[in-house]
């Protein structure tokens, strides 16, 4: 699935971050340093992103499909948080880029969990409007992320070193370390029945 957005400020962004990665050659560390700036500044500007890829659910966080690269070498993702949302502690395998556009939001990084201990909580970190965070297995992959208020929206964008609806991945459980396999998906794809 690939979305357009007919927005000159998020396909400047697209042309420039489909650059530093045509650069990189696979570097992780030079891809986020070249592409943090690139996302702070699309960040920076909350004038760009269309209503149905900030829409809330009653119920739970929505993960957005904004731009997905052809060849799965990144992909672009809204979040969006309603009041008191929050995700299960999870990793993502690959790296990527977190930028804060509108609210805020809490990220607790856990250490990588050992067998039927809890989860060992390393740090909590808070993101506002323009700050941009980074996470890889490199730099520590375990998080869970909650939307700062319990009266309002709050809107992150990230950018994904693969396809990351599509990665296989992990949630923990907070008080065993148990880990369980999962898919994200998207919300903004049709959902696919059981039978």
């Amino acid at each position: 699935m690939s979305t357009t957005m007919p927005n000159s400020r998020f396909q400047k962004f697209i042309e420039e971050f489909a650059g530093v990665i045509d650069k990189s050659s696979g570097d992780e560390e030079a891809i986020l340093a070249a592409g943090r700036p690139l996302l702070a500044e699309l960040v920076a500007n909350d004038d760009w992103l269309p209503a149905e890829f900030a829409k809330p659910h009653p119920q739970y966080y929505q993960q957005y499909l904004l731009h997905a690269d052809p060849q799965d070498r990144y992909s672009v993702v809204s979040f969006v948080w309603g009041p008191g949302q929050k995700t299960p502690i999870h990793n993502h395998t690959v790296w990527a880029l977190i930028g804060m556009m509108r609210g805020s939001e809490r990220a607790e990084g856990f250490a990588v969990p050992e067998d039927g201990k809890a989860m060992q909580l390393l740090g909590t970190e808070v993101l506002s409007p323009g700050d941009v965070d980074m996470v890889s297995p490199r730099l520590g992959d375990i998080h869970r992320v909650s939307n700062m208020f319990d009266d309002r929206v709050s809107i992150s964008i990230h950018v994904y070193g693969g396809n990351i609806g599509r990665i296989s991945r992990h949630v923990f459980d907070a008080n065993t370390g148990e880990r369980k396999t999962f898919v994200s998906g998207y919300s903004n794809e049709p959902k696919k029945d059981a039978g």
